[in-house]
Order: structure tokens, then sequence, then C-alpha cells
């Protein structure tokens, strides 16, 4: 419940900074890290996703100018890069989630959210350890 009540404060913030037309669907890219510089297979790997659904989410996204697909000198591969308006989506984003951080250490204590912050963190790279 308190995930999906981030991800509503992220899309409201993002349609308050003038994109509208971002859905929540577009999350599945626009999450950390961000996808810049990026294979789509790489991205599709990374978020646990089918090339084919990432293909679709990708190709939506570059229709609302938030991201563009290019080709690297030498290199035929195109990759995922963010575009101006993707990267203000992404200092949205961020923005939003400094200040629901301060809502928050306010709200249980900072000493009390650094401890919450230090354990997410420790959960975090456990995770990491058993990811193949």
């Amino acid at each position: 419940m308190t995930w999906q009540g981030v991800r509503d404060r992220m899309l409201d913030a993002i349609h308050q900074a003038g994109f509208s037309n971002f859905q929540e669907a577009h999350f599945a890219v626009f999450s950390y890290p961000p996808p810049d510089g990026i294979r789509p297979s790489e991205l599709a790997r990374q978020r646990r996703m089918s090339r084919q659904a990432i293909n679709y989410l990708v190709s939506q996204l570059e229709e609302l100018g938030y991201v563009e697909r290019r080709a690297c000198a030498g290199n035929d591969r195109r990759l995922i890069y963010l575009s101006a308006d993707g990267r203000q989506i992404i200092a949205t984003i961020f923005n939003c989630l400094r200040q629901l951080h301060a809502e928050w250490a306010e709200d249980i204590g900072q000493d009390r959210f650094e401890i919450f912050l230090e354990v997410l963190r420790q959960l975090s790279v456990k995770a990491q350890e058993h990811r193949p």
C-alpha cells in the first residue's frame, strides 16, 4: 500500500510538471537506474520484462518525446537515451521522493527514518546478492 501511494504521488508530480500523458505503466521504463544509453534487451533484463513489452513501452515513450533510440558511431545497434523531457521527468521523480523522505522523517522522527533507510539499504544489498 505504501509503494502504491508513492507511485501515485510520483505520477501526480509528473502530471503537475506538465507531462500529463505520462502513464503509470511508463514507470516500468522510468525506474532506477534511468534508461539512458542502454540496449532495449538489457533494459528488459533489468526490469524482468519481455523484450516485446519493453519495446512497446519504449515506442510509446519515444512517440511522446521522453526517450529516443539512436545508434552510436560505428555500431548499428540502437540504444535508448532520455530526451530533455525525459530528464525532466526523472528530476521530478527524484524531487518528489526527496519531499516524501522529508515528510516521513517529520512523521516518525529523523532518527527512526535514518534507521529505516539503513535497513532498506541492507535489505537491498542482500537482495542483489541473490539476484541472477
